[in-house]
């Protein structure tokens, strides 16, 4: 192979182990659903948060000190707390969704994260978004009411997810913030050890002993979450935006015939309709941003080089 071919071969390399990182991390969050609607069975929501968060920490620690570096350090924990408290009621309103609504339908509508997190941007970091993301929001809005569907199957537990996708769109503002002062595993980590007491806190008040098959379910939430987590990390350090996030959407089908062959649900047509157009505005979305960044770091090298007056 000549070193041109090469040069051309290897991009596309590098972007297929993205892609398969990035569906290796939506493999992982799916299955974990799953274990999350089987704990909920038997056991509080609080409380498979916390063994999520317990057993997530002890998946993690390995993975960190296998460098030799020793546990990260950082001066910004007053941030981490605010974005653990944010994150753990993101996570809460989350798990319960999976635990008592029909899985495809607490999966779809937690993606309006991306939805909201526009907005976010906006307002909190001062993000420029035109009209074309704009039409782009509004019209995953008009997915996420096609879903929920007021007035006709509308009930006051549909709007536990979009209250989720509402924190967990604050945290993607917090960590966009966090990532320009730490590193990705110093975030993960304080996220993690954060985590644990916080949601521990909770899960005292509603505690019930797991049985022995339960304590698996909830030993799975925590390694397949903290496993997709750092697929997720790694594949976004490989690959766009833009290419990977349509992958992360494999996430609804992999439920949809989850909960089918084990709990007997059915993804109803108007839950279809809705997370089409959800999916269809998040990957315009992604793909405007990255479109947007591409052609920002080309502008920059040109400024600089220009002499100054």
């Amino acid at each position: 192979m000549s070193t041109r071919a090469l040069l051309r071969w290897r991009p596309a390399t590098v972007q297929g182990q993205a892609a398969l990182l990035m569906l290796g991390s939506t493999s992982a969050f799916a299955l974990m659903a799953i274990a999350i609607r089987y704990a909920s069975a038997t056991v509080p929501t609080t409380e498979v948060a916390f063994f999520r968060n317990f057993f997530g920490l002890l998946a993690l620690l390995p993975i960190l000190l296998r460098s030799g570096a020793g546990l990260p350090r950082t001066r910004n924990l007053g941030r981490y707390v605010i974005r653990t408290v944010v994150g753990l009621g993101s996570m809460l309103c989350a798990f319960w969704a999976i635990g008592h609504l029909p899985l495809s339908q607490a999966i779809s509508l937690s993606y309006a994260a991306p939805l909201f997190a526009t907005i976010a941007a906006v307002i909190w970091l001062g993000e420029i978004v035109r009209v074309r993301r704009w039409m782009a929001v509004s019209a995953g809005f008009l997915g996420v009411l096609v879903i929920l569907r007021p007035g006709v199957a509308f009930t006051a537990a549909m709007l536990v997810p979009v209250i989720g996708a509402l924190l967990a769109a604050l945290v993607a503002i917090q960590m966009k913030q966090l990532s320009r002062l730490d590193a990705p595993d110093t975030i993960v980590f304080y996220t993690y050890l954060l985590w644990v007491p916080l949601s521990l806190v909770p899960a005292l008040f509603q505690w019930v002993w797991p049985s022995p098959t339960v304590w698996l379910w909830l030993i799975a939430t925590g390694v397949l979450g903290t496993l997709g987590q750092w697929l997720w990390t790694r594949a976004l350090r490989l690959g766009e935006v833009s290419a990977l996030q349509p992958i992360s959407f494999v996430q609804l089908p992999i439920v949809v015939l989850f909960g089918w062959l084990l709990f007997g649900e059915v993804i109803d047509m108007w839950t279809a309709i809705g997370a089409a157009i959800v999916f269809g505005a998040n990957g315009y979305i992604a793909h405007r941003e990255a479109v947007l960044s591409r052609r920002a770091a080309t502008q920059r090298p040109a400024e600089a080089a220009k002499p100054s007056e």
